[in-house]
């Protein structure tokens, strides 16, 4: 809100923020003499039971996607659980709110929300959120490491650091690239990122799983509610379709020169470095 110039707000209110755009849920925005109105269905409402004003994203009758700020507890806002059933991340309750004509504010220009650059930094951040989901597995079968000698847990955790290392060392480069260019896009980053600590993840459950046996799935609330939660977590990427959009990315870039004598690292800069 502060990078798209909104008002100062009640440092009390507690927000969500809700962008998902299915196709069968999208909010309507209206202007009028009364201020906007936002109608429709929103899915994907994490948390919806608990704040008390949203940020969501709506259309205008021009096709434009806007960004308005609504309080939830007002008149033609209901809150429901329809179509969240999961038992990976339940507690979240990432239900549909239905609006109906309800009062809202809009924040910044239409396209401003996902077009300004820490749109897609934040889509870095979480893939470092779903690093941290992996760290208790590790330790869960560093701790069947320690206690017996088992060959073939040693070799699962073995495999487990590697993920988790060279996920960590691609986030670690991604922060400094985002540090070094705070006001470029990220979209490149954050689908890289993205699809590399997602692509550890499954490793690190694959492998987790195989070290430590039924078990903790049966005998450990704590780790069998983190084996449900991670898979649904993970999945907020787009899979298949994030990276085709990588792939576009990267072929649209221009070339870096020719490797010569008089080429620079900076040269070097303008295209992934296993292409040069």
């Amino acid at each position: 809100m502060a990078e798209l110039g909104a008002a100062d707000v009640d440092p009390a209110a507690v927000w969500g923020t809700w962008a998902a755009e299915p196709p069968s849920a999208r909010l309507e925005l209206r202007r009028g003499a009364g201020g906007p109105r936002l109608s429709g269905r929103k899915s994907w409402c994490s948390g919806a039971g608990i704040v008390s004003h949203a940020l969501v994203t709506a259309w205008d009758g021009e096709g434009r996607q806007c960004l308005a700020a609504v309080a939830i507890g007002q008149p033609g806002v209901t809150v429901t659980t329809d179509g969240w059933h999961a038992v990976g991340m339940g507690r979240v309750a990432s239900g549909d709110v239905l609006f109906d004509a309800a009062a809202a504010v809009e924040i910044g220009m239409p396209g401003q929300y996902t077009g300004r650059p820490g749109f897609w930094q934040g889509g870095c951040g979480i893939a470092a959120c779903w690093y941290g989901g992996m760290l208790p597995f590790a330790d869960a079968v560093a701790d069947v490491v320690a206690r017996r000698d088992d060959p073939h847990a040693a070799a699962h955790l073995g495999a487990i650091d590697a993920a988790l290392t060279a996920a960590r060392a691609l986030l670690v480069e991604t922060a400094s690239w985002i540090d070094e260019h705070p006001f470029a896009s990220a979209q490149m980053q954050a689908l890289r990122s993205r699809a590399a600590v997602e692509e550890a993840a499954g490793s690190v459950l694959a492998h987790a799983g195989r070290a430590l046996g039924a078990g903790p799935l049966c005998r450990n609330a704590a780790l069998a509610q983190r084996f449900a939660d991670l898979p649904v977590f993970v999945r907020q990427s787009h899979a298949e379709r994030d990276l085709a959009e990588l792939g576009r990315l990267l072929s649209a870039r221009e070339p870096a020169p020719a490797r010569t004598t008089g080429a620079t690292a900076e040269d070097a800069g303008a295209w992934p470095g296993w292409l040069l």
